[in-house]
């Protein structure tokens, strides 16, 4: 009796093992190799790619007060797109395909279509106080978040009345990207 014992619990042992062994071989996944032809202009739609680098600058004014930049807590937060101390309104892009949004997003601040949050948790948003308006290479583009950040680019996000009375002096303030 106790040898058909300890054959039955030998036999379970052995095919509780194997069981483990093939739910485990069951579970890896099987890797596949898949060789795709892709194009160097194919590559490009997928993801940036890297370039040399893209200058551009930008200016933000709330009521006629330009907006500073110059503390460390928005300078290189972001491999891709940055600011940096030397110069804190040019923005280096270290990637094609960049948008606005996408820097304005490294920054420590909130920026939508309607409304602007600064650091300092200020908001400035489209209403009876004023209107949040975009400007890119001088021209008013109230689709600049979307637009994709190119070398010499010059933007102006400024909030204040309808018509900007200031208008051409904040243009003015933004730097030459070098």
């Amino acid at each position: 009796m106790k040898k058909i014992t300890l054959i039955l619990i030998f036999s379970a042992v052995i095919v509780l093992l194997v069981a483990f062994f093939i739910r485990q071989n069951i579970r890896k996944p099987v890797e596949i190799a898949i060789v795709s032809k892709t194009t160097t202009q194919d590559a490009k739609v997928d993801e940036p790619s890297e370039v040399k680098e893209i200058k551009a600058a930008f200016m933000i004014f709330t009521n006629g007060t330009k907006r500073d930049f110059s503390a460390l807590m928005y300078h290189n937060l972001s491999p891709d797109v940055y600011i940096s101390a030397q110069n804190p309104n040019i923005i280096t892009a270290t990637k094609e395909r960049i948008t606005w949004q996408e820097f304005f997003d490294t920054l420590p601040f909130e920026l939508k279509k309607e409304c602007l949050t600064t650091g300092t948790k200020q908001t400035f948003c489209t209403g009876k106080s004023g209107v949040l308006k975009f400007y890119l290479n001088g021209g008013r583009d109230d689709d600049l978040l979307v637009r994709t950040i190119n070398d010499g680019d010059k933007a102006l996000v400024t909030f204040g009345p309808e018509e900007e009375p200031n208008l051409e002096f904040q243009l003015s303030q933004i730097p030459d990207p070098v």
